[in-house]
């Protein structure tokens, strides 16, 4: 890859990440020593949709680049804005989150500071380990649990039944006190942040159907086991978010219970009823025990978000004392047809939650493009497949054809990909994943996207093992752990459990075979590369630049200006050659992880060559930079120094 400037919104190039409105940020750009010249650099944004400039200066050189550095005023929540390079032979080029243009480009991609409260700096040092409750551990409190009439027992060792109705009714009884049981194998993996599916009272055993927000299923333990699961989860250093059904309750919910038949009641508002007698209703894609909530009730709005005893802040204060919440369904809440309160909702959900706890995190289902939805209004982040997991699949995944049953019984060989009837995974290239990336991320401010979850699968998908192309798994786990954004770990997937579609993951856990070969191996790839990610902050909240991609490989760097991670991702051989300037300090390069080859050349020229798949990592020095113009916020950047034999910018723009 050509090397071209650079900017992202980490601390290295931007001196407050969580400004007001009203304040002046400096952004700071990089040029490659030589690029040019320049007659001008400049920012260009759009408050209140009308154009603004400032005119970028000069600040010195540092290690092959050349630093510039422009005063952004935040004039909206969300403020926007792109750099634009003049050149003294007239050429124009801007500088947005999808790279380097020669004409014009979209302020949605611009990038993006955002005026909000931010999210709880633990979200950046956080793995997440996602827990099935189900599925996960049985205690011996879960025998003295009575079996609801809605199920259908099942031991903990039987297949999972992927047909209806066992596919939402198969009950193996994994409790809260099995979770507890099992915290330190989470302790031992190095996961901090523990998500929970559902845990509130309901029919069926993914429990989305809630029939209360009010109390926890007692045959998962009820309020005081969710008390001690928090308690000791936080005595292992583990923070617990619970999964809110915002969209929907079931149709068991005592709020619909008390409105189904009963005109005038005053939980109909809190759906959409169809009829004067209250029978008929919409709901969730036409589940009728899913039915939808009316987001433009107040007294709704009032019991689950605002009120001092709401659904949300119970969970969150004493005695319970949750860390966040999942929000399910966050893309349909408060929007049917004509009807888009979605931004109230999360906005509300939001405000509600820092008030009581400004150290909770909140995260939004969206599992298509959810880039309008993530501006950092509302969601600190979202579980969203299309900028990582899906494109990730395309590239590395090899299906074979195994056979399976969907809910209805019939057999299929066409492997699932996200619900989508495209014909099974696509086929990707690395250059291709790396586009995919860049797309949906493009979108979104670089606060949003550090909260964005990357899972390699979760409950509601096929597992990324069942159709990994062989020798592939240290490659997605560890881009999983190195690429921006929260890193998630579905249960079972670091015992190296397969399953065809959303069903078939949702395999309860194989306790007791962590001693056999390739299980423990398994389980120490994942403690390995979490403990890479926890002991390296560039991985957690460093910038992000692409190095080179080609069809096979990716390589790009993680980077602050204390530390560099360089990473190598490569499903076939790899062969990338990175030009002088590209790489600085690559001979003081250590390698981390991973079998690879890195040579540096005369010239500072960089070869990475490995056998294919391979993941690799190293570590080098922090990247160098000049001083700021200005102090507010620059504690974190001027680490480097001006490099005096290089040539200055203001050489650079006069020079012809």
């Amino acid at each position: 890859m050509t090397l071209v400037p650079h900017h992202d919104g980490s601390s290295l190039h931007v001196s407050d990440l969580a400004p007001a409105l009203g304040d002046v940020v400096a952004v700071r750009l990089r040029v490659p020593a030589g690029y040019g010249p320049l007659a001008a650099v400049r920012t260009r944004s759009n408050p209140d949709h009308e154009p603004e400039w400032t005119d970028a200066e000069p600040l010195g050189s540092a290690d092959g680049w050349v630093w510039w550095e422009a005063a952004v005023t935040v004039r909206n929540p969300r403020h926007g804005y792109r750099w634009m390079l003049q050149h003294q032979d007239g050429r124009v080029e801007w500088l947005n989150q999808t790279g380097l243009h020669r004409i014009e480009t979209l302020d949605s991609e611009d990038f993006a500071l955002v005026a909000t409260p931010a999210p709880p700096a633990w979200m950046d040092e956080s793995v997440l380990y996602q827990v099935f409750p189900d599925r996960f551990a049985r205690s011996a409190k879960a025998d003295t649990y009575p079996t609801p009439a809605w199920a259908i027992p099942a031991q903990w060792t039987d297949p999972v039944d992927p047909v209806m109705p066992a596919r939402s009714q198969q009950f193996y009884g994994g409790d809260l006190d099995g979770v507890i049981e099992k915290l330190d194998h989470l302790a031992s993996l190095g996961v901090n942040l523990l998500y929970l599916t559902p845990v509130f009272p309901a029919e069926s055993n993914h429990r989305y159907d809630a029939g209360s927000f009010e109390r926890i299923d007692p045959l998962l333990g009820g309020d005081e086991a969710y008390m001690r699961l928090i308690e000791a989860a936080h005595g292992r250093g583990i923070r617990v978010i619970g999964d809110l059904t915002s969209n929907h309750s079931g149709d068991s919910h005592e709020w619909f219970r008390a409105a189904l038949g009963h005109p005038g009641a005053p939980e109909e508002e809190f759906y959409y009823f169809t009829d004067d007698a209250n029978r008929e209703y919409v709901s969730w894609l036409g589940y009728a025990s899913l039915p939808k909530f009316d987001w433009s009730s107040e007294e709704l709005r009032r019991r689950f978000v605002s009120a001092e005893d709401s659904v949300v802040a119970k969970w969150l204060k004493p005695p319970y004392n949750a860390d966040g919440w999942r929000i399910d369904v966050a893309n349909m809440t408060g929007r049917l047809g004509d009807i888009d309160l979605n931004a109230e909702v999360r906005q509300l959900l939001r405000r509600t939650m820092h008030a009581i706890n400004p150290e909770t995190i909140l995260l939004g289902e969206s599992t298509n493009d959810a880039v309008s939805d993530l501006q950092g209004d509302g969601w600190h982040g979202a579980m969203t497949y299309p900028s990582f997991t899906r494109p990730l699949w395309g590239w590395l995944s090899e299906p074979t054809g195994k056979p399976y049953l969907d809910a209805t019984g019939v057999e299929l060989t066409e492997p699932w990909f996200f619900g989508q009837p495209i014909g099974g995974i696509p086929r990707y290239t690395a250059s291709q994943f790396a586009e995919s990336v860049t797309r949906f991320s493009a979108g979104i401010p670089w606060r949003v996207r550090l909260g964005n979850m990357q899972p390699l699968d979760s409950h509601d998908t096929a597992r990324f093992a069942t159709n990994a192309a062989p020798g592939v798994i240290p490659v997605a786990v560890g881009l999983s752990l190195t690429m921006p954004g929260l890193p998630v770990v579905f249960a079972g997937d670091e015992f190296g459990l397969t399953g065809i579609d959303g069903e078939d993951s949702r395999t309860p856990m194989p306790w007791g075979t962590e001693g056999e070969p390739d299980v423990a191996e398994r389980i120490a790839l994942y403690r390995e590369l979490i403990a890479l990610r926890r002991a390296h902050p560039a991985l957690q909240s460093g910038g992000f630049r692409w190095l080179h991609v080609d069809d096979e490989t990716v390589v790009f760097v993680r980077e602050s200006p204390f530390e560099t991670v360089l990473v190598l991702a490569s499903k076939g051989d790899a062969d990338a050659a990175l030009p002088t300037g590209a790489l600085a300090g690559a001979a003081a390069a250590e390698a981390v992880f991973g079998d690879a080859l890195l040579g540096v050349a005369d010239d500072g020229s960089v070869l990475l060559s490995a056998d294919g798949p391979a993941f690799a990592v190293w570590i080098l020095p922090g990247v160098a930079a000049p001083a700021p113009l200005t102090s507010a916020g620059t504690d974190e950047v001027s680490r480097g120094v001006v490099d005096a034999s290089e040539p200055s910018p203001a050489d650079i723009v006069k020079s012809a």
